[in-house]
């Protein structure tokens, strides 16, 4: 069960991370102090949020488990639904609005919380019931001050914000521009205490990810790794909730990038000779992991796999090296992109001069997508494309989800890969740019390994990174860690072996914090 003890933190119990209240009263304040900074606001505004809503599915009443909608969360840190919040900009003071809830609750869904026990479990100056705001906005509002609202573009989804909103509302002075660019200019940037919560968040998604390694089989289903790996998150890390739809492609399947939605379900039964491709992450407390692990269902890599492995980890560390306060995500992309078109035309799948590819965009043939994200409370979070910038309109590049240059305190995944799309390949043998620099007879025999994504979560630091995922990434630390696969851990529930290997085997990358001169 949840615990909050009174308005020190939030706590799943056992050995799962404490998270103090303090992060979301700080991040507050930054949300003041940024406020306050934009000198065309009165000397007295109001941060209006709602929270996310309960809801049913379709017609039944079933209700979907329940997550907290993201900006409200970065700001007050509620984990039920119904609720509003408000900030005085000037001060700081904090509101909760709570759902009044009916006296059936206490039979269906458990005890009703007075107004008393949510401030002191979140922390916040006062509370009342949504059924009070137009009363309360009249009395510390009125007519005369500002109400900010969040309104605004979410450059990763297409989709806008929803603005707070409750009847009456229209007879006070409302703010729809103002606070969305800065509210989420905040996000990007995490304090101490919001990256413990996201290490804690990678520590618990590393480990799972290299318990699926121990246990998978030939034969299994795809979607058995996956009831794996969200068993550890949740059984180990109080982790209810997944960052994303779990991704656990085999055979072909690694060429399709975002496998494992309801018309692709994880459900294919793989085999001896597949190359796996599982990107999953878990979330505590609305923070976000993001890992993708590639290996070979054997625990043995076959020379192609090996070449391909090799190159997309060369990629990555490339960029991890160069990564620094200042340095642009677009060149980081380029960095990427190079070392692995280096590696496929030492392989003799690519022919030609690299310049000439780089020119053409050739490497968006195995690569369609951009080298990472944002991270935090979403997956893709907040901040890619602040305005006025604006996306580029070439292969590749426009995939790319920030084209920001790097500061101290940004969180980002780093994720090069190449994949094998049969579709993206025959196209480019017709593309009259394309098809001279590419070997039809090499790049064949490579069909079968599918793809591959190496994706690893960091923070910029002041000189380089550190580097937040732990799990083996050459091949050599794969295969010694799969060499145990026999040892069948998940069907004797043998947590002490698992932990004993866990000590044994330590990673190049284990305590790697980057810094780059």
């Amino acid at each position: 069960m949840t615990t909050f003890n009174g308005p020190d933190y939030f706590w799943k119990g056992a050995q799962t991370l404490k998270v103090p209240m303090e992060l979301f009263k700080l991040n507050r304040q930054r949300l003041c102090e940024a406020l306050r900074a934009h000198r065309t606001l009165p000397s007295e505004s109001f941060v209006f949020l709602q929270g996310g809503a309960s809801e049913m599915r379709y017609c039944s009443d079933h209700e979907p488990l329940f997550r907290q909608e993201s900006y409200f969360h970065w700001a007050f840190g509620v984990i039920e639904p119904d609720f509003f919040g408000v900030i005085n900009v000037h001060n700081g003071e904090s509101i909760l609005f709570i759902p009044r809830l009916p006296s059936s609750y206490v039979a269906w869904m458990g005890k009703i919380k007075e107004t008393d026990e949510f401030k002191k479990i979140y922390h916040v100056d006062h509370v009342y019931y949504v059924d009070e705001l137009e009363k309360v906005f009249n009395e510390i509002v009125g007519t005369s001050k500002l109400i900010l609202v969040l309104n605004g573009l979410n450059t990763d989804s297409g989709k806008e914000s929803k603005a707070a909103s409750f009847e009456g509302m229209d007879k006070f002075h409302v703010d729809k521009t103002t606070l969305h660019p800065i509210i989420s200019e905040c996000r990007v940037f995490k304090t101490d205490l919001e990256l413990d919560v996201m290490r804690y968040a990678n520590k618990i998604s590393s480990e799972a990810h290299k318990f699926v390694m121990l246990n998978i089989k030939d034969g299994m289903h795809e979607y058995e790794l996956e009831a794996l790996f969200q068993y550890y998150c949740q059984r180990h890390g109080g982790m209810r909730h997944m960052s994303y739809t779990c991704i656990c492609a085999t055979g072909e399947n690694p060429a399709v990038l975002h496998y494992g939605h309801a018309g692709a379900p994880n459900d294919r039964q793989l085999t001896s000779k597949d190359m796996c491709l599982f990107d999953m992450g878990g979330e505590y407390y609305c923070y976000a992991s993001d890992i993708t692990c590639a290996f070979p269902v054997s625990g043995h890599f076959t020379k192609e796999q090996r070449i391909i492995y090799e190159a997309v980890l060369d990629a990555n560390r490339q960029v991890m090296k160069s990564v620094r306060p200042g340095v642009s995500w677009t060149d980081m992309h380029l960095i990427a992109e190079r070392t692995q078109l280096e590696h496929l035309k030492a392989a003799g799948l690519i022919q030609g001069d690299i310049d000439e590819m780089m020119n053409v965009r050739l490497c968006s043939v195995f690569m369609p997508h951009g080298l990472g994200h944002m991270i935090g409370i979403d997956t893709h979070d907040v901040g890619g494309y602040p305005d006025p910038q604006t996306r580029s309109s070439l292969p590749g590049l426009k995939s790319l989800r920030t084209n920001r240059l790097l500061q101290e305190r940004m969180c980002l995944t780093i994720e090069p890969g190449i994949y094998f799309n049969q579709g993206l390949i025959n196209n480019a043998y017709e593309n009259e740019e394309f098809k001279k620099f590419l070997n039809r007879d090499e790049i064949n025999k490579y069909l079968h390994v599918g793809g591959v994504r190496i994706e690893d979560d960091i923070v910029v630091t002041n000189n380089g990174c550190e580097l937040l995922t732990v799990v083996p990434r050459t091949c050599d630390e794969i295969e010694e860690w799969m060499k145990y696969n026999d040892k069948q851990v998940i069907d004797k529930i043998d947590y002490k072996l698992f932990d004993e290997l866990n000590k044994k085997h330590q990673y190049k990358n284990q305590d790697l914090t980057v810094k780059n001169k």
